[in-house]
């Protein structure tokens, strides 16, 4: 049915945005939604607007059709569930257990945890464990792409604990962290769903030495483990009372919301955590309960279909027009690239077509001097997501946020409309994708709701194309052959072997 439907949408006409908006003065209502967090009297929200795409009618409904084809209503009742949707590693993805919404049984769990997360959090906060000013965080890919970013985009007024988070094995990351931090008042948190990433663990190594060489008693002492195996963290000598363990079900990029996110309810306080999570949750039950275009993520995945399978967009381009926002594009590389960057279905089959476009971006107005000009003048159609907050983030003339939107829109506004010219070198073509995401204000509920969104657009994404989102063996032959390379048993291709001799380390 799938192929008969990919036929229909293929065979559509794809008026151009200005047509479309001049067939219908009603687009605007249609495919702009505000979506609503709070209460009347503390409502805040996000407004998802996709009228500058060219999802029209007769792609919507062949776009429904093919949703129902590929199961969509049953594949999401199953993530709901906490039903095996991970086929491959025969797991539940259960990260929405953490903000409340689940299986009454891992609901109850991850609330078990947070409570055990919160009465830590807050007895360092009250200084049960001493003077704490520092906490360097040491992960890698979600179980650090999420904390650094929502600590950089909520803890920018002044952070109740300083935080570092180091990902990188590069020994200059760590020392960069330690330069910044007095070790008579700092904590390391290891996260590690296993317990075993090399990266992390021979960071973590570094920084009990750090504090051991700078005369902390007991380096073991300022530990936190954040993991799936808190049998490997008692194993490598973290008391078990400063184990903070998260079900296997929750897959790393998906991770911040559970023990993952100790970071940062350290930064913010155990309060806005909470409120983080509940913004995640509002978005959940937005995601179960609401069917066709008026699902917001996925209308987006629609949207994302149109343009990587239609019209062969090979990237999606994501620019913050807001500084707190300026790592929102790292994680979305991870989230959607690591979960959909697939070669074959849920079935084993191949892939008819093409699956995650490339994504990347920047932060507004850098990046208009530095990228546009291929968005505007260049060969490449590159579907754009806009993404700002109506409220700023700093305290200075209200001109610098009001230069900054007005930048924003005109981006939106100005590839949508091109501009003719008799110099074919001043000539812009218009007729050109965007979408623009716009927040009230970047608040812990909003930013929860902002990232859960991307997550189910994700999965939407998935079921369209038949394939699992949450298995990532793409990124175990790269380590499995550095570990190779580190016994020093294996004999590579020329290029490798002479790679490694000019390093000295073959």
């Amino acid at each position: 049915m799938s192929e008969a439907v990919w036929s229909k949408l293929k065979a559509l006409k794809t008026p151009s945005l200005t047509q479309l908006f001049e067939a219908d003065p009603a687009r605007l209502d249609i495919f702009a939604t505000r979506f609503d967090l709070g209460d009347e009297e503390s409502s805040s929200g996000i407004l998802f607007d996709w009228s500058k795409t060219h999802l029209d009618a007769a792609h919507v409904a062949a776009f429904g059709e093919l949703a129902q084809g590929m199961g969509f209503d049953a594949r999401r009742a199953a993530l709901f569930a906490g039903d095996i949707v991970n086929t491959t590693e025969g797991r539940a993805a259960e990260h929405m257990a953490q903000r409340g919404v689940g299986k009454d049984e891992s609901v109850m769990l991850a609330a078990e945890n947070h409570h055990r997360m919160a009465a830590i959090v807050e007895a360092i906060h009250r200084g049960a464990m001493g003077e704490v000013k520092h906490l360097i965080h040491i992960g890698i890919g979600g179980s650090a792409l999420g904390p650094a970013l929502a600590i950089d985009a909520l803890a920018r007024d002044g952070a109740m604990v300083d935080v570092h988070v180091v990902s990188n094995i590069d020994g200059c990351a760590l020392e960069q962290a330690f330069a910044a931090c007095d070790p008579a008042t700092t904590m390391v948190a290891v996260a590690s769903k296993t317990f075993t990433t090399i990266e992390t663990m021979t960071n973590a190594e570094s920084a009990l030495t750090w504090l051991r060489e700078s005369g902390v008693a007991d380096p073991y002492g300022r530990v936190v483990a954040l993991t799936a195996a808190p049998a490997k963290a008692v194993e490598w000598g973290v008391d078990e009372t400063r184990i903070l363990p998260f079900s296997e079900s929750v897959g790393g990029r998906y991770s911040l919301w559970s023990s993952i996110g100790f970071p940062i309810a350290m930064a913010l306080g155990w309060p806005d955590f909470a409120e983080f999570l509940d913004g995640a949750a509002a978005m959940d039950m937005h995601f179960r309960d609401t069917d066709g275009l008026a699902n917001l993520p996925l209308r987006a995945a629609f949207g994302d279909q149109l343009y990587t399978r239609l019209r062969g967009c090979q990237t999606r381009g994501v620019f913050a027009y807001d500084e707190r926002l300026a790592l929102l594009p790292d994680y979305l590389q991870q989230l959607e690239m690591e979960s959909n960057g697939k070669s074959v279905k849920v079935d084993g089959s191949p892939v008819d077509g093409p699956t995650a476009p490339i994504t990347w971006g920047g932060v507004g107005t850098d990046a208009q001097h530095a990228v546009f000009q291929l968005l505007h003048q260049g060969t490449n159609l590159v579907p754009v997501d806009f993404i700002a907050s109506i409220a700023p983030g700093d305290d200075l003339d209200p001109a610098h946020h009001r230069i900054l939107l007005s930048n924003c829109f005109a981006q939106g506004a100005a590839l949508m409309a091109g501009k003719a010219s008799d110099d074919a070198a001043r000539a812009y073509p218009g007729d050109r994708p965007s979408a623009t995401i716009l927040l009230d204000d970047v608040t812990p509920a909003t930013f929860g709701a902002l990232l859960a969104f991307h997550e189910h657009r994700t999965f939407c994404n998935a079921v369209l194309m038949g394939i699992n989102p949450f298995d990532q063996f793409g990124v175990e032959l790269g380590k499995e052959i550095a570990k190779q390379i580190e016994q020093g048993d294996v004999q590579f291709d020329p290029s490798t072997q002479a790679l490694l001799a000019l390093a000295g380390i073959a």
